[in-house]
């Protein structure tokens, strides 16, 4: 809508939507009574099974060993990784722990999940809590500590990082200052365990905190609001002003003000809602037809964040299937994976919007804390599976759809990629081989093949079934266990699960250490056809499957 009363094209002021979410609401919570003396307390030390945390806790047990010998401590773990709830442990703090100290939170991921478990414990079960963290997620845990009700829930932070510190390191660390306050460490500690806490100014919640539009303002001026609110992905975009946003609803039946799904930038740190018309504000920001609409409403379904805030720097990638890929133009062919059509790289782009802007960011050091970043997140990988030159059924009927639906299908990782032209008539099966254990184990490996290569996997192997492709990718994959266990991420995400009992991984616990082992469970195989063939070129991507989701249901 256009301000009339100012006469020059370079003043003309124009009325946009917001883009941005709806935020969680906030519950506060009552922290448990200080104790005012350890003196002769019991206090569990307990770990969060990410990335050497014990270590550090065995050198705050010798600090109070050493310092405060009347101080009895115990160091216990988690039963299953980090993000896991551990009740019956909780309850055993509860019984037996006067206090706890929980750490170390030192990924995007683990420090807001030791900071929920923390604030469970001292406001659920009522014992006394500090949270250990490293420094660089200050603000993470902050924000973390804030959704959860309980905002000034003592942390305390280190240098980062804590992985592969020698024993004196580490206890140089707990002798040291916070380097986040100044503070000696440990006194932060004592003062969190036996001090009541500051008055809690966590914030209440609700949608009147989202104005709908933004204050009118010239073209210029609202790019550069956009850009400085971090509303962009840092190109530039298409301003949603209310004619275009009103294009976009009429591509779908569904009424604008109607909840569409919710979103969070990683778990524990609160989920954001977002309406329809929320989503189509993003999808004109990314320069979408309004044709294309439907397919954005599916991913922002799906409830899975493109902007994953994962330090492993994660991006996602969607898969198209059904008619919508013709009736949208959407390109299987040459160049499909890259920047070469519309549908694609709008809607992947839509899809990035769409999650930073109604999760409450996506702000590097705050909201996002990928540490190396992904250039795959600006149109994440979105392209349409080309099913007319596939010999297998194509991905939406392989999840349990009907050729005749549209769906998207998502995945998660895309953080390794091997590469290979063609399969060889003598060595083929052991160039696969070497491909999979190159792949990210835990992620998930998903064959991204050329028609040509596809069709060779059935001339060479066999492989007239998709299902027995992948039965097979499942029996190659494999690697000596001792070598296995020793990966950093088996350790941190695989490791704990398969001391809980969860299989197929607790068998493989068992087995001798030079046994080979298989690395990837045969329901998370996952294979997708798609390209021009300009020739037999194809990946592995690892890239974990979530979830598929109806494109029709959002006409």
């Amino acid at each position: 809508m256009l301000d009339t009363v100012n006469k020059s094209a370079s003043e003309t002021r124009i009325t946009v939507l917001n883009p941005t979410g709806y935020p969680p609401k906030v519950t506060k919570k009552a922290a448990a009574n200080r104790l005012g003396t350890l003196d002769g307390k019991t206090i569990y030390l307990v770990d969060c099974r990410f990335d050497d945390s014990i270590e550090l806790l065995k050198q705050v047990q010798a600090w109070f060993t050493e310092r405060m010998p009347s101080v009895k401590t115990k160091i216990v773990s988690l039963n299953n990784y980090y993000g896991h709830d551990d009740p019956k442990l909780w309850e055993e703090i509860k019984a037996n722990a006067d206090a706890a100290i929980l750490g170390v939170g030192h990924c995007s991921t683990c420090a807001p999940a030791v900071t929920t478990h923390a604030i469970a414990v001292d406001t659920k079960y009522g014992v006394p809590t500090v949270s250990l963290h490293t420094d660089i997620f200050d603000r993470v845990v902050r924000s973390t500590a804030r959704v959860q009700g309980l905002a000034h829930l003592p942390a305390i932070f280190v240098p980062q990082p804590v992985m592969g510190k020698s024993a004196a390191e580490l206890r140089a660390y707990v002798d040291g200052k916070d380097p986040i306050t100044g503070v000696p460490v440990m006194q932060e500690v004592i003062e969190g365990l036996t001090r009541g806490l500051a008055g809690d100014t966590t914030a209440a919640t609700d949608r009147s905190v989202v104005p709908r539009l933004v204050p009118p303002d010239t073209e210029e001026n609202l790019h550069r609001l956009f850009l400085e609110n971090h509303w962009t992905d840092n190109l530039p975009i298409v301003l949603p002003t209310e004619a275009r946003v009103a294009e976009m609803l009429a591509a779908t039946s569904h009424p604008p003000d109607k909840v569409v799904g919710r979103m969070q930038m990683t778990a524990n740190r609160g989920w954001w809602e977002c309406t329809v018309e929320k989503v189509a504000v993003n999808a004109v920001m990314a320069g979408c037809k309004p044709e294309y609409f439907p397919v954005v409403l599916a991913l922002a379904a799906s409830e899975m964040s493109a902007r994953s805030s994962s330090s492993s720097s994660a991006a996602a990638m969607v898969v198209v299937n059904g008619p919508i890929r013709k009736e949208i133009g959407m390109n299987c062919g040459i160049g499909a994976m890259g920047p070469y059509n519309h549908a694609n790289a709008t809607i992947g782009r839509a899809y990035g919007l769409v999650s930073q802007n109604t999760q409450g960011g996506s702000v590097p050091g705050e909201t996002y804390m990928g540490s190396i970043g992904n250039g795959y997140c600006y149109n994440n990988l979105t392209f349409a599976e080309n099913e007319e030159r596939s010999p297998w059924e194509p991905l939406h009927v392989q999840k349990g759809f009907k050729p005749t639906d549209s769906t998207v299908s998502l995945f998660w990782g895309c953080r390794s990629t091997t590469f290979n032209l063609g399969l060889r008539e003598q060595f083929w099966r052991e160039h696969v081989r070497d491909m999979l254990i190159g792949t990210d184990a835990q992620a998930r490996p998903c064959l991204v093949l050329d028609p040509i290569v596809a069709r060779q996997f059935v001339e060479r192997g066999g492989f007239v079934k998709k299902a027995d492709l992948i039965q097979w990718i499942h029996e190659t994959a494999q690697r000596p266990a001792q070598e296995y266990w020793d990966l950093q991420l088996i350790q941190n995400y695989i490791y704990p699960r398969a001391t809980y009992g969860e299989e197929p991984f607790a068998s493989n616990l068992a087995v001798p250490p030079e046994q080979m082992i298989r690395i990837f469970p045969e329901g998370d195989i996952n294979v997708v056809v798609v390209g021009g063939e300009a020739n037999g070129y194809w990946q592995i991507m690892g890239a974990t499957y979530r979830k598929t989701v109806s494109v029709d249901a959002w006409r």
